[in-house]
């Protein structure tokens, strides 16, 4: 008997609950798609321009996969892929996620699916961008295409933590592939990307306390000095080498006729026509003493470079040689 009443009831309920519900559809909570202004981490200006970004979000914080532009031949693509981890039940019902430390062993399985086929290298080389230390590996294909890897954990110090604050983390990884980027190029983005995103509350905080100011400011016998050529030096080249400078040869000026009226200047004069002066078409031939005139000049020229030989008569005869000479 009172197992009959207990379904009854159950039936009701049931029936109740189901007159009640507004049968609305849901979206599951999984990754969807933000705007490129959303995204928590930007590339530096002129480095590889935003695709898009794939969001999703997580119990105790957020993850984006930001595609970036690829030019390589290489198969896959550049992304920038950021991870925040701050408190839980941030976002309830989607799931914490698990944190795992950076180690070589999963370093290593990133980077060979990073970029399949090309052999990459990690480098030893400490290095550190604005939010710390980070490291990279580094390989080129058999087309010639550059690849790097880049991961970095954005964290507060041990004893930061300790003071129940600057719980937060940053966790990255930069791919990218390129067809005519040098390796230092490619490095250059990782010294020069942005972390936008920021965590609520200054408990979470992953950069730690900020660093204070350097004793020597205000001191006396403390010399500060500018840096070489007096600025700062210039940051890592980011982007393609530049274009070559196109050389534009001067242009010459165009060579005006002088006018009737004044005289050319340094303009070599014409030589002096040699023979007479032969009449246009239709003119009537007109004698002139000018050619004789023009020739007696080269005559004379001639009998002065040249030598005069007398004749037979004029030798042997004291008075013909007398008249010769007259």
């Amino acid at each position: 008997m009172h197992l009959r009443k207990t379904i009854s009831l159950v039936a009701v309920a049931g029936a109740i609950a189901g007159c009640t519900s507004t049968g609305s559809v849901r979206e599951p909570s999984g990754p969807e798609t933000v705007a490129p202004e959303k995204a928590l981490v930007l590339p530096p200006p002129g480095g590889p321009s935003i695709v898009s970004v794939v969001e999703r979000k997580r119990g105790n914080g957020v993850e984006q996969t930001i595609s970036l532009f690829t030019s390589s031949s290489v198969p896959g693509q550049n992304f920038l892929k950021v991870q925040f981890f701050g408190a839980s039940g941030a976002n309830p019902g989607t799931g914490n996620a698990g944190y795992k430390m950076i180690n070589e062993g999963a370093i290593g399985r990133e980077v060979a699916r990073s970029a399949p086929g090309v052999p990459m290298a990690a480098s030893a080389t400490f290095l550190q961008n604005s939010y710390g230390p980070f490291g990279y590996a580094a390989g080129q294909s058999r087309a010639g295409d550059t690849c790097i890897y880049a991961w970095q954990q954005i964290r507060s110090s041990a004893s930061a933590n300790t003071q129940a604050r600057n719980f937060g983390m940053i966790q990255l990884r930069l791919r990218l592939c390129d067809a005519r980027a040098s390796e230092r190029q490619l490095l250059g983005i990782v010294y020069g990307y942005t972390v936008t995103g920021t965590f609520d509350g200054e408990i979470w905080n992953p950069y730690g306390n900020p660093p204070p100011a350097d004793a020597a400011l205000g001191r006396t016998g403390q010399p500060i000095y500018p840096d070489e050529g007096g600025y700062r030096a210039s940051p890592m080249p980011i982007g393609y080498e530049p274009a070559p400078a196109v050389v534009s040869r001067p242009r010459t000026a165009p060579v005006r006729s002088a006018p009737a009226s004044q005289p050319a200047r340094n303009i070599a004069p014409l030589p002096a026509p040699i023979g007479p002066r032969v009449p246009l078409p239709g003119e009537a031939p007109q004698a002139s003493a000018k050619p004789a005139a023009a020739a007696a000049p080269v005559e004379q020229s001639a009998r002065a470079i040249g030598v005069s030989v007398p004749s037979p008569d004029c030798i042997g005869d004291a008075a013909m040689t007398a008249a010769c000479r007259k």
